[in-house]
C-alpha cells in the first residue's frame, strides 16, 4: 500500500527536509507540501491524502485549526503534529480535535517513518501523559459531541474480561503494539477486540471512546 502525504510546514528547510527523507521510500508519497494551515485544509479537499505531517504554528491558519477542519469533514485522514518541547497546550487542543499524534521536530528519521506507519495502522501516537492530559480536557469540556445517550448506553457493561483490560491501556494512552505487548496478544488481535468495544459503545474515534470507557468503567 503506497501511504500519499501531505507535509505541512511555514519553514521551507524542514518542509524540503521531510520530503527528501520520505520521497526515498517505497511506500510513501509526498503529495503536496504546505506553508499554513489553509492552504493544508484546500489541499487535503482536492488530493484527499492518507496523512498529513502538520505543524502547529503556521500563519492565515495554525495547524490547530486546520486540524478541526480537516478532521470534521475528512475523518478518515490521519494527522500527525510536527512540534517542539513548548507547544504542550497546542499539542492537547490538536490531539483534541483529532489528530493521531505527535512529533518533535527532531525526530530521528528511521523513527518518523515508524509513526508514520504506525498511524495510518491506526496506532495513536500520544505519550501517556499527554493522554492523561486530553482525556481530562476532553471530559470537563461541555462542548464535547459524544452524544448524551451514548454516554448512557448499557451496553458499556457487556464488555468482556479481556475487552475491559484491553479498554484500560487504550485510556491510559497505549497504542496497539504496546497493547500487544502488555498482554501477549498479537496487534491484529488486538485490533480485532478494539473494533469489538467500538461497535458496542457506539463511537469509533479512539480518543473519545477512551473518554467513555473512563467515564463508564471508572477506568
Amino acid at each position: 500500500m503506497m501511504i500519499r502525504v501531505i507535509i505541512a510546514d511555514d519553514q521551507t528547510l524542514m518542509r524540503d527536509g521531510l520530503k527528501t527523507i520520505l520521497d526515498l521510500e517505497d511506500d510513501i508519497e509526498v503529495v503536496a507540501t504546505c506553508e499554513n494551515g489553509l492552504e493544508t485544509y484546500k489541499l487535503c479537499k482536492e488530493l484527499n491524502p492518507d496523512l498529513v505531517l502538520m505543524d502547529i504554528r503556521m500563519p492565515v491558519m495554525n495547524g490547530v485549526e486546520s486540524v478541526k477542519a480537516i478532521k470534521k469533514e475528512m475523518p478518515n485522514i490521519v494527522i500527525i503534529v510536527l512540534t517542539t518541547f513548548d507547544d504542550d497546550e497546542y499539542i492537547i487542543d490538536a490531539l483534541s480535535n483529532g489528530a493521531s499524534g505527535y512529533l518533535l521536530k527532531d525526530i530521528p528519521s528511521d523513527k518518523l517513518l515508524d509513526a508514520i506507519r504506525d498511524g495510518i495502522d491506526g496506532n495513536l501516537l500520544i505519550p501517556s501523559p499527554i493522554a492523561a492530559k486530553i482525556i481530562s480536557k476532553i471530559s470537563h469540556n461541555k462542548k464535547t459531541d459524544i452524544k448524551e445517550e451514548s454516554l448512557e448506553d448499557p451496553v458499556l457493561f457487556e464488555l468482556s474480561e479481556r475487552e475491559i483490560e484491553i479498554a484500560a491501556l487504550l485510556v491510559k494512552g497505549y497504542n496497539n503494539k504496546q497493547i500487544a505487548s502488555q498482554l501477549f496478544i498479537s496487534e491484529g488481535t488486538v485490533k480485532n477486540y478494539i473494533s469489538n468495544i467500538y461497535s458496542k459503545i457506539g463511537l469509533s474515534d479512539r480518543t473519545k471512546a477512551a473518554i467513555l470507557l473512563k467515564e463508564k468503567l471508572n477506568l
